[in-house]
C-alpha cells in the first residue's frame, strides 16, 4: 500500500481552529459534555509534517462556517492552504446564503476537490431551498462533499438521516461522504449507502475506544459495512482527537474484516475517487 488517504483531517485558519479547541474545552454542547482533550496542538507545518511521518499520502483540510458571510473568506484560506500544501486536496465549504451557489461554482473552477458541509456546527437543514443549487452543482461537477450530518455527539435541529434523505431524493448523483459512519444512526445511513451508488461513509472516530463508549457500532451491521467496502474511507477528525492517530487504524483492523477491506478503505477507495496515481483498480 503506497500509503493512507484521509478524507478528514482538519486545517483552517489559526484563530479559528483555536477556536474550536476552546470550544472543545470548554465540553460545549458539540462535545455532548464529555471532556475531550485535543491530542495534537502543534502549529499548522508540524501537523501537517505529522501526517506525513504518518504516511498519509494525501489530506483533506475541513472547515465549515457558522454564520452568513463565512464560507467565502474561509474558501479564499483554503485555496492558499492547497497551494503551500500540495498534498492537501484543496477543499471548500458553503453555507445557507444568498450568492452561495456563484461561490461553490467559483471554487469548481479553481480546483477544489472536496467539499465539507457541517449540519450540526452551521445549524441549518440540508433540504433548504437556499442551498439546492449548491447541491445540483456538486452532483453535476461529481465533486465529492463530506457532511457532518449524523446526530452525534450531541444532535442539532437538522442532524439524523431525514434531511440528507430528501437532498438524495432530489440529486442522486450527489457524491456524499457520510462523516463518522454517520454515529450514531449508523444503521439509517447504512440505507442511505445502499439506496444510492455514490454515497459514502468515512470512517471518522468510528469504532475508537472514545466513541464506542459514546455510540457503540451495532456489531449486527459489521456484515453492512464490509459488503461496502468499495464506498468506506478512511478519516480521522486529525488533529482534533482525544487520542493517538493510530487508534484510528487499530480500530479499524481489530474488526477483522480482512487485508482487501482494510487496504482499501485506508487508501484505494479514496485514492480511486480523487485520481491519486499508482491506484489499482477494484476487483471484479
Amino acid at each position: 500500500m503506497p500509503g493512507l488517504v484521509d478524507v478528514h483531517t482538519h486545517f483552517m485558519p489559526e484563530r479559528v481552529l483555536h477556536k474550536v479547541w476552546a470550544y472543545f474545552d470548554g465540553l460545549g454542547p458539540l462535545t455532548g459534555g464529555i471532556e475531550w482533550p485535543i491530542t495534537y496542538r502543534e502549529e499548522e507545518a508540524e501537523r501537517a509534517a505529522l501526517l506525513r511521518a504518518f504516511g498519509v499520502r494525501a489530506f483533506t483540510a475541513m472547515l465549515y462556517p457558522h454564520k452568513p458571510g463565512m464560507a467565502r473568506w474561509l474558501n479564499g484560506w483554503a485555496a492558499g492552504f492547497a497551494r503551500r500544501t500540495p498534498d492537501c486536496l484543496h477543499t471548500s465549504t458553503f453555507f445557507p446564503e444568498p450568492g452561495a451557489a456563484a461561490y461553490v461554482r467559483e471554487a469548481l473552477e479553481h480546483g477544489t476537490r472536496v467539499f465539507k458541509a457541517h449540519v450540526q456546527v452551521g445549524g441549518y437543514d440540508p433540504a433548504d431551498e437556499a442551498l439546492d443549487a449548491c447541491w445540483g452543482l456538486l452532483a453535476e461537477a461529481g465533486a465529492p462533499v463530506v457532511v457532518h450530518c449524523g446526530s452525534g455527539p450531541a444532535p442539532g435541529r437538522h442532524t439524523g438521516p431525514g434531511p440528507m434523505a430528501r437532498v438524495l431524493a432530489r440529486h442522486p448523483r450527489l457524491r456524499l461522504i457520510v462523516a463518522h459512519l454517520g454515529m450514531p444512526e449508523y444503521e439509517d445511513f447504512l440505507d442511505l449507502a445502499e439506496r444510492y451508488a455514490e454515497v459514502r461513509l468515512d470512517t471518522t472516530m468510528a469504532f475508537t475506544g472514545f466513541s464506542e463508549r459514546m455510540a457503540p457500532f451495532p456489531r449486527r451491521a459489521l456484515p453492512r459495512l464490509a459488503a461496502l467496502g468499495d464506498r468506506v474511507l478512511l478519516g480521522t477528525d486529525f488533529p482534533n482527537i482525544p487520542y493517538p492517530y493510530a487508534h484510528q487504524l487499530d480500530a479499524l483492523a481489530e474488526l477483522a474484516l480482512g487485508d482487501d477491506w482494510l487496504r482499501a478503505v485506508c487508501h484505494d477507495n479514496a485514492a480511486r475517487l480523487f485520481g491519486l496515481p499508482d491506484t489499482p483498480e477494484p476487483p471484479a
